[in-house]
């Protein structure tokens, strides 16, 4: 009789204990929707090796959490927000995702934050930045890790001083209306009496500059004090080109908001440029950072850019997540990750309870007079913390 007992007991055990190690056994699965077809291709090719750099720098090399495996799976949305919308029910609905992040542009990411919602998994917005993905788009389900549009605003508010004047150039989509939005909204949160002269919007494709910026030029070339052309754009950045329309004969020199990728960046020099960024490699000054400069320039033999920098940092996010709840189940996610604190490569970051934006420092920079090397190229100005940035709550809980 015992014996069966015993028996019995044991078979009860196993078949209790089953689930537990088939669970184990499953990976953690993680889908990157990124737009590596098209003009942003270098955004997500970046942001694709500063996750996986991330990841592998976060779990020791071994590439697992809570002794699982993580799989990591990549799909390309071409920079088309049915694509995007597509890719992420993909990944959700048939690879059975736990966590997604995505995607190289706020249009893509905006069509995919509904998605998220239906199949109720974490989306981590990156490296989309526009403000209406923590506001008025935002559900429950988003997460972003990198700055928004507003923080962008707030580090380049930080060059303006009372009686500068500033007119905009922006591309007429939501990426160059919402920036344009935070930008004015900045200046107004941190009281500097600038004057915004003109917004002129364009399309994406544009390739020549020579009416709008008449148009900019006919706004700017009478009015009075420092006069500052402020870009929005992605990917290929214009600045160059616009420089070539000689906006120093009306004494308008060029304010960056968000700064720019390193190969956009490159074509800036001998150009006189100020503004915020999210991230250069050699501003911040830690041991995660040290390890993300030394083996992106081993293996790429470039130093990382700032979408390098996104990726890892939404690593960095997912991991201190998935630690803290124990489980890649969502509404244990988001309960461990409203207000976290974690590391990463530019120094600690929170995660905000009411609208899951992390708040973190930015940088006020200028171009180098003279840079020693091609990636020799900002000047740090100085670190503005998250102290400084009043970044408002737009979400409405």
């Amino acid at each position: 009789m015992l014996k069966k007992l015993a028996m019995a007991a044991t078979a009860a055990a196993a078949c209790w204990l089953a689930p537990q190690a088939f669970a184990q056994d499953k990976p953690i699965k993680i889908a990157l929707i990124a737009s590596k077809t098209g003009p942003s291709e270098a955004y997500a090719r970046d942001t694709e090796r500063g996750l996986r750099l991330g990841l592998e720098y976060l779990t020791q090399g071994s590439m697992t959490l809570l002794g699982r495996k993580i799989e990591l799976i990549v799909k390309d949305d071409q920079m088309k927000p049915e694509l995007s919308k597509a890719m992420l029910t993909e990944a959700l609905a048939d690879d059975k995702a736990d966590i997604a992040i995505g995607t190289s542009w706020s249009g893509g990411a905006l069509s995919m934050a509904p998605v998220a919602e239906e199949y109720g998994k974490l989306l981590m917005v990156e490296p989309a930045i526009a403000d209406s993905l923590t506001g008025s788009a935002w559900n429950k389900y988003l997460f972003r890790a990198s700055r928004n549009s507003f923080q962008d605003a707030l580090a380049s508010a930080a060059a303006l001083k009372d009686g500068d004047n500033v007119a905009f150039l922006a591309p007429d989509y939501v990426y160059g209306k919402d920036g344009v939005k935070a930008a004015k909204e900045a200046l107004a949160a941190t009281k500097k009496k600038a004057t915004v002269v003109h917004e002129e919007y364009i399309p994406l494709s544009t390739t020549d500059f020579t009416a709008p910026m008449q148009r900019i030029f006919d706004r700017m070339k009478d009015v009075q004090g420092k006069k500052y052309l402020v870009v929005i754009w992605g990917a290929p950045n214009p600045i160059r080109k616009i420089s070539e329309l000689n906006p120093g004969r009306y004494g308008i020199e060029f304010l960056s908001i968000g700064g720019a990728n390193l190969e956009n960046a490159k074509p800036w020099r001998g150009l006189d440029i100020t503004g915020g960024t999210f991230y250069y490699y050699d501003f911040p000054k830690n041991p995660m950072n040290d390890w993300l400069v030394a083996e992106h320039r081993k293996r790429y033999q470039t130093p990382p850019d700032l979408f390098t920098a996104g990726g890892f940092v939404t690593a960095a996010a997912i991991v201190a997540g998935v630690k803290k709840a124990n489980s890649v189940d969502t509404p244990k996610l988001i309960a461990a990750m409203e207000g976290m604190e974690f590391d990463t490569p530019k120094g600690k970051m929170t995660f905000r309870k009411e609208d899951h934006q992390a708040l973190q420092s930015q940088y006020q920079f200028r171009m180098k007079k003279a840079p020693a090397n091609e990636w020799d190229l900002f000047e740090l100005v100085r670190e503005i913390p998250a102290s400084e940035m009043p970044l408002p709550i737009t979400v409405k809980r």
